[in-house]
């Protein structure tokens, strides 16, 4: 374990990342990274958020993601066992932050960088501590010329040193005054000095943190001040008003909302401030600070925009992020987001639209953090309707790609800001967000509970189809829990409701659930003629991926009644439904049905394939109940194949995966 440490602005991250970049084949199975952001404006990130990205990034599945920071740490030690990685935790602010990120397998490097000297880490983990100090003042000349080559000439050594020393040493003022100088080759060093000697009395410290001294500080203050006071006046705004971003990095249609300006003059203004090393490119069309530099830039807002003026940026830039993470669910998520009356974006503000859905959850999956940062934010300043509208409009996109505990916080706060506004629907549409996302966490009570509390604000308000997605959660979290009665009774209220509002789509995948349970009461006939009417309805609504499901139910009948053709022949028109449709869960549970068909058949090598193949599906889309119940089957081909070695190993698979489970059985 090695703990880099030393003032901020010394270059902690850059030796680190340079020394992992020089290292890498030493650890042929990778390496991982994250910003904790301990001295970040903003919330610094959590071990237990680190550990959830650090698991995906290893292969877990979404639902396998622990709901509990001792439960990440634990499997990602498990997971680390027996591979050579490098861990850089950069950034950290105490050794608590990053204690349940480190590995318990010693061929494993945890790096972290921090501007504390990480004490009990080296007295009690035996980590070796490398202390960074700020350049010598040969160094410091050194690397100014290495900058300046190229653009000037002839500097004199002196004038050099004396730069450097105003920059006290510390490579990130160096890189900033340098860039200067370059961009004015004309302009003598003595004119640069004299004008950040001048700088010095202009601005009230920053906040020093432990570790800087006065004479950092100073630096690191006259530094950006003096950077910041040559800006023309436009990018000058624009660098202020970036410290009021909800999130750690953003990209060019956020920064265009926030400051009221075209994406190309944003971009171009952006480019500008990256030239003055103001702001790093973090990657194509986007940016993020050094976290002084947004202190800075904050400070700044702070000092020079009235309240009304910081209130309007925020909302513009809150605003842009709600409507197009609207445009987002529209494009990627279908028709089971409920609908949510946005406030018109303030004047000059175009939200982002998206062609397809493939482009609609890229954009999702890169702005996520500030999408959940914008919750808190707005809840702060008490934009209490933004705080709520965000994580609803997204119902199903983190419904469908994110480990319920992803959002769990950010939509417990939308919760408090739904009931501060007194806004009785968008609390019914965050309980049933809750629900949801306590039944992904397998935490039956607590998602009965907001189903329930769902459903009943939604009748209350008179609101037919919130309450009829209220009911059917509830009627899900029922099966879960093995409850089918219970479950079926929650459906044919769903679907009630469902026709009252006249909603095609709803009355027939609430059918297929009605089916459903009328399956697991083993009740056939049934079961049989109320999917039958379900793939009707579904197939007239044009709805192929929810038809394929109900068609995947309709084959589990037949083939339960010992009508293995019909049972074939429909899972394979479900099969190709969701793969002409690209529904991954669809074809992989039309693959599990297939599998055990074959099984039913007694064509255990044709069941291997097709569960195979439902396996390696249902990993993808994290699923790992589904990939549980097609172990099992797996186990049984292997069986009745005379490999009995083969077959324990995954039925012990399949057994260790529902640990994490209730006791129902997934379908």
């Amino acid at each position: 374990m090695l703990a880099i440490v030393g003032t901020a602005g010394v270059g902690k991250t850059s030796l680190a990342v340079r020394w992992a970049h020089r290292a890498q084949d030493a650890f042929p199975d990778g390496q991982l990274f994250v910003n904790l952001r301990g001295y970040d404006p903003g919330a610094p990130v959590t071990a237990h958020d680190a550990l959830g990205r650090f698991l995906r990034a290893l292969g877990t599945p979404v639902d396998r993601v622990p709901a509990t920071e001792d439960a990440c740490s634990d499997l990602f030690r498990t997971l680390l066992a027996g591979r050579r990685m490098l861990l850089l935790l950069d950034n950290a602010a105490t050794v608590a932050q990053i204690r349940p990120l480190l590995p318990g397998a010693p061929q494993c490097l945890a790096m972290i960088t921090s501007r504390t000297r990480m004490s009990s880490l080296v007295a009690r983990e035996g980590a070796h501590r490398v202390s960074v100090e700020t350049l010598s003042s040969i160094e410091a000349v050194q690397l100014l010329r290495t900058v300046l080559a190229g653009y000037r000439s002839g500097d004199d050594e002196a004038e050099l040193a004396e730069l450097a020393r105003l920059c006290a040493h510390l490579p990130l003022a160096l890189r900033i005054v340098a860039e200067r100088a370059a961009a004015r080759p004309r302009m003598p060093l003595r004119d640069l000095i004299t004008d950040l000697r001048d700088e010095s009395g202009l601005w009230e410290a920053l906040t020093v943190d432990d570790g800087q001294s006065a004479e950092e500080a100073d630096a690191v203050r006259t530094v950006f001040g003096w950077s910041y006071r040559a800006l023309n006046p436009a990018s000058a705004r624009l660098f202020r008003l970036l410290g009021l971003h909800p999130g750690p990095d953003f990209g060019v249609g956020a920064v265009a909302a926030l400051a009221q300006l075209t994406p190309s003059r944003a971009r171009l203004q952006l480019d500008t401030l990256a030239g003055a090393h103001l702001l790093d490119e973090c990657g194509h069309d986007r940016y993020q600070f050094h976290d002084l530099l947004r202190a800075y830039a904050l400070d700044q807002a702070q000092t020079e925009l009235s309240t009304a003026e910081l209130a309007s940026a925020r909302r513009r830039v809150l605003g842009w992020y709600t409507h197009t993470a609207a445009a987002a669910a529209r494009a990627g998520a279908g028709a089971y987001t409920l609908p949510v009356d946005l406030a018109p974006l303030p004047e000059g503000v175009v939200s982002q639209e998206f062609d397809d859905a493939r482009a609609a959850i890229a954009w999702y999956e890169t702005e996520r953090e500030n999408l959940i940062a914008a919750v808190h934010t707005a809840h702060t300043t008490e934009e209490f309707e933004i705080a709520w509208q965000i994580p609803a409009v997204l119902t199903m996109v983190v419904a469908d790609r994110e480990p319920a505990g992803t959002w769990l916080a950010a939509q417990e706060t939308a919760l408090d800001a739904a009931r501060r506004a007194g806004d009785r629907y968008g609390e019914a549409i965050t309980l049933d967000n809750l629900g949801i996302a306590h039944r992904h966490l397998f935490r039956l009570p607590e998602a009965t509970e907001c189903f329930q509390a769902a459903l009943d604000a939604f009748q209350e308000l008179g609101q037919p189809v919130g309450a009829t997605r209220a009911a059917n959660g509830l009627g899900v979290t029922h099966m879960l829990g093995r409850r089918v009665d219970q479950a079926r009774a929650c459906f044919e209220q769903a679907l009630t409701l469902a026709r009252d509002a006249d909603d095609p789509t709803y009355v027939g995948a609430f059918t297929r659930n009605v089916g459903w349970a009328l399956l697991e009461n083993e009740d056939f006939p049934r079961a049989e003629a109320t999917l039958h009417e379900a793939a009707d309805i579904l197939q007239r609504a044009g709805e192929p991926l929810e038809l394929a499901e109900a068609l995947t139910l309709l084959a589990a009948v037949y083939r339960r009644s010992d009508r293995i053709a019909e049972a074939n022949a429909t899972a394979e028109q479900a099969l190709a439904l969701a793969t002409e449709s690209d529904g991954t869960l669809f074809e992989a549970l039309a693959l599990l049905e297939l599998g055990r068909i074959a099984l039913a058949g007694d064509e255990a090598p044709d069941a291997l394939s097709h569960l195979h193949q439902a396996a390696t599906l249902f990993r993808r889309v994290g699923r790992s109940d589904l990939q549980a119940a097609t172990w099992d089957a797996t186990g049984d081909a292997l069986l009745r194949t005379d490999r009995a070695a083969e077959a324990a190993s995954f039925h012990q698979a399949a057994a260790d995966a529902r640990r994490w489970l209730p006791a129902a059985e997934s379908r």
